[in-house]
């Protein structure tokens, strides 16, 4: 028995305008809560090798560390027991030069601590020009 003989059956329909409304607020929300912010970037000044030999070649302390951190002052064996000791060596090696620029001859592999005490070395004994050899490619 069919009591709905002559009642025309609706079609269920989607009304998508009020969903799109839905999306444009969320969007709108999404576009004035985003800060655009730039990061702060490190500003690093990389060195570059050059082809000329320094000029200055009579004033210079040459400090060399290899990957296991051994030292050597001016081809010269240097043990490093602490930083004060190592900058009383490079006083005993720059002898009476006045404002002497070391330079480091490290090694690829040495570990950045052993150059850190360097140039801590260096500052303590109150030198502060501060080299670093590199090899040409």
């Amino acid at each position: 028995m069919n009591f709905q003989r002559g009642r025309v059956r609706e079609e269920p329909e989607i009304n998508l305008i009020p969903m799109i409304d839905l999306l444009l607020v969320i969007i709108i929300f999404l576009i004035v809560t985003t800060t655009y912010q730039k990061y702060s970037e490190l500003q690093v000044n990389l060195p570059q090798a050059k082809g000329d030999e320094s000029a200055a070649e009579a004033n210079q302390i040459h400090v060399s560390v290899d990957a296991s951190e051994h030292y050597a002052i001016d081809n010269k064996v240097a043990v490093f027991q602490n930083v004060q000791n190592f900058a009383k060596a490079l006083s005993v090696a720059a002898g009476a030069q006045t404002e002497p620029s070391v330079v480091i001859h490290a090694d690829a592999q040495a570990p950045h601590q052993a150059v850190i005490n360097i140039m801590e070395a260096a500052r303590l004994a109150g030198y502060d020009r501060i080299t670093f050899t590199t090899t040409r490619k």
